[in-house]
């Protein structure tokens, strides 16, 4: 055994005469996490970080000539986890990979751990929380499933954190993440079990799980599950996505609770991506109210300059009733058309900005829509057991 077979054997776990058919070997050089230097690299600063990727290996190709419709209706009566799609319907990013997008705004928990005040930080830590499910705007892709065993890790020394993600359960499948600061400030840990259901002409996620962050400095523990998730139109039409229900983030360490609705689109879609909620402290008395949409940005204002503004607005939409007719809509049977998003928010007077969603990279289209956080990786910080170990004849077709 030669020098490369040892190395190659300390790196991936396996014996150097092991199979790894099916692993391309772009695949192995862009996973191989840093315990030496690389081979011809030179040298490699702290944490192995060397510089960043601008793009994916290769551009998103078109769905469009591909029908879900003519998988499912070979397979109505089945439960939804043992239908097998084609791997066209697959981002290629794992599930595991998937969770690293809620570091996107890492920014926001470095800002709840300088804050002195209770409510400023449930404010932040609220804003994270929404930011967290941004990345799914417009991400019609499905992750692939993880193996059980397998794990994620990535470092990112620029935004001051390290990740690590593993599958802890085939069935039901369960993945868990641990997420800690590289100057010990917080820790970001919790697991999700996403449950889906086949509407029809729609899937639903609902993400079992709890979320926690704990911010060592102040001794706090806030907690927290996802909203639920929806792709419309898997059969027919356009696909689009809309989150939906009640979150409560609880701070146990003060008893203070925020509580926001992300609202469903109803009829006419006015509601689409909206979010909002109120911060109340132990006595249960509404210390602010936070607005705005999860694929854009949240405010904060006080209670009661919210409920005046609330009193002008329906008084408005009242007296435009009366002067305009209501024409009836065209209903259509066979897809769940998206409404017309309004791209901006509507600001009340007052209000202090929380979050505003980054800007996704260039032509963000042909990279499957996926954040910076999966775009511009660290090369040489992250892993993924799966490089390594599964075959793309595993990948060829998924579960659902």
């Amino acid at each position: 055994m030669n020098n490369e077979d040892e190395f190659y054997d300390a790196v991936t776990g396996l014996d150097s005469d092991e199979s790894c058919e099916g692993t391309s070997e772009a695949s192995f050089k862009d996973a191989v996490v840093y315990g030496g230097a690389q081979k011809n690299n030179g040298a490699v600063p702290q944490n192995g970080i060397k510089k960043h990727r601008s793009s994916l290996p290769a551009p998103m190709f078109s769905r469009n000539d591909f029908s879900v419709w003519s998988i499912l209706k070979k397979c109505i009566g089945l439960e939804l986890s043992k239908i097998t799609m084609p791997i066209v319907f697959n981002e290629p990013l794992s599930f595991l990979q998937r969770i690293s997008e809620y570091m996107e705004h890492t920014y926001l928990i470095q800002k709840a751990c300088s804050q002195s005040d209770t409510i400023e930080r449930m404010q932040t830590v609220a804003a994270f929380a929404v930011s967290a499910v941004a990345s799914q705007w417009d991400r019609t892709g499905k992750p692939f499933n993880p193996l059980l065993g397998e794990t994620y890790e990535l470092t990112r020394d620029d935004q001051g954190f390290r990740l690590i993600s593993e599958q802890v359960s085939h069935h039901p499948p369960i993945s868990a993440f641990h997420t800690e600061s590289l100057t010990g400030d917080f820790v970001f840990h919790g697991s999700i079990y996403p449950k889906l259901k086949f509407w029809g002409k729609s899937v639903e996620a609902e993400p079992k799980g709890t979320i926690t962050l704990e911010l060592y400095k102040h001794k706090e523990a806030y907690t927290w599950t996802n909203p639920f998730c929806c792709v419309h139109n898997i059969i027919l039409g356009k696909l689009w996505i809309e989150q939906y229900g009640t979150v409560e983030i609880v701070n146990h360490s003060t008893g203070e609770k925020c509580v926001l609705n992300f609202k469903p689109c109803g009829m006419f879609g006015k509601e689409l991506h909206r979010v909002e909620g109120y911060i109340q402290d132990k006595s249960k008395k509404k210390r602010c109210v936070i607005y705005g949409k999860w694929t854009e940005c949240m405010w904060s204002v006080d209670p009661q300059v919210y409920e005046a503004h609330r009193k002008l607005e329906k008084k408005g939409t009242a007296d435009t009733k009366k002067q305009k007719q209501e024409e009836p809509e065209a209903v259509n049977e066979d897809a769940d058309e998206m409404p017309e998003v309004q791209e901006t928010v509507a600001v009340i007077p007052g209000s202090t900005l929380l979050w505003r969603i980054s800007s996704r990279p260039p032509h963000s289209a042909e990279v499957h829509t996926h954040c910076y956080v999966n775009v511009q990786r660290p090369e040489g910080t992250d892993t993924s057991t799966h490089d390594f170990k599964r075959s793309e004849a595993c990948r060829s077709n998924e579960r659902v």
